[in-house]
């Protein structure tokens, strides 16, 4: 398999961990909250990454530091923000409003014509997931104002992460990434959550979604970060949407309309037309601003 498939592949598995794991999350919820829940995932995936990396061996150099943070925080405020928006509404369509972080990101990189094909593809698709008329109404403006902030961090996320992924071992970036993220919100869980964090009953829980949603798929982005073109990887996120709205189906039992899967479709097709874009990666220097 050449580069561009395997680092497209790496971000299509990368996904389903995510969305799996974020299911996974949401049954959390009524033990220890979303801060409890993000503080657990983020500290057990930092605990992980560490061990495995062992990024002390390979430190960044002092002026490296700076990158580091930007990155972790901005991971952090993603993962945290994120979850407080699955608290006040559906998976499926708290991805859709936080899609609009790397979709930006995809709008502002992209200097084919053709991308901006699949662009309006991914657009066309979120509308369709979005709820309009009634449902909207529905909606919680928290869920939503949480999600959209959570977005912001994605896009901040992927700027960062291409940058730190330049300058320092991916392995090393992705664990002190993850460490600082852990640090930027475990206070907020251990203010709402308190000693319910430590349960028995929580933790095994707790594990296993650091691992779907943090310690495996941060680690296959990082690798994806850095053999894509930054317009690439963000349309071929348009997939994100999809797959949390068929693991809200599958898990959360979140039922999707004839609007949504054809949104469905048109996302997939977006994917579709970021991995021919991908055939010709662009080299990384070229692609760090």
């Amino acid at each position: 398999m050449n580069r561009p498939l395997a680092a497209i592949a790496a971000v299509l598995v990368a996904m389903i961990s995510i969305q799996t794991g974020a299911s996974l999350a949401k049954h959390l919820f009524p033990v220890v909250g979303p801060q409890g829940s993000a503080a657990l995932r983020l500290f057990f995936a930092a605990f992980i990454l560490l061990l495995v990396w062992r990024p002390w061996s390979r430190p960044p150099a002092r002026g490296q530091w700076g990158a580091v943070w930007l990155y972790g925080l901005s991971l952090g405020g993603m993962n945290l923000l994120f979850y407080m928006s699955l608290a006040h509404i559906p998976l499926g369509i708290a991805v859709a409003f936080e899609f609009c972080g790397p979709l930006s990101v995809a709008l502002l990189a992209s200097r084919r014509a053709t991308d901006f094909l699949w662009v309006a593809c991914a657009i066309g698709g979120l509308l369709l997931l979005l709820p309009v008329g009634g449902a909207s109404a529905a909606l919680d403006p928290w869920g939503i104002a949480f999600a959209l902030g959570a977005g912001a961090c994605w896009a901040l996320y992927i700027i960062f992460g291409r940058r730190v992924g330049a300058a320092v071992h991916g392995g090393t970036a992705t664990a002190l990434g993850m460490a600082v993220a852990a640090l930027v919100v475990l206070p907020f869980g251990v203010v709402h959550s308190g000693m319910d964090l430590l349960a028995w009953n929580v933790l095994p829980t707790g594990i296993a979604v650091a691992i779907l949603s943090s310690a495996f798929p941060y680690s296959l982005e990082m690798i994806a970060l850095k053999k894509l073109p930054a317009h690439t990887f963000g349309i071929l996120m348009s997939m994100e949407p999809a797959v949390a709205a068929i693991s809200g189906l599958l898990f959360l039992s979140e039922k999707l309309s004839a609007f949504q899967w054809l949104a469905l479709g048109l996302i997939i097709l977006a994917s579709a037309g970021s991995t021919m874009s991908a055939k010709s990666p662009e080299p990384l220097t070229e692609m760090v601003s």
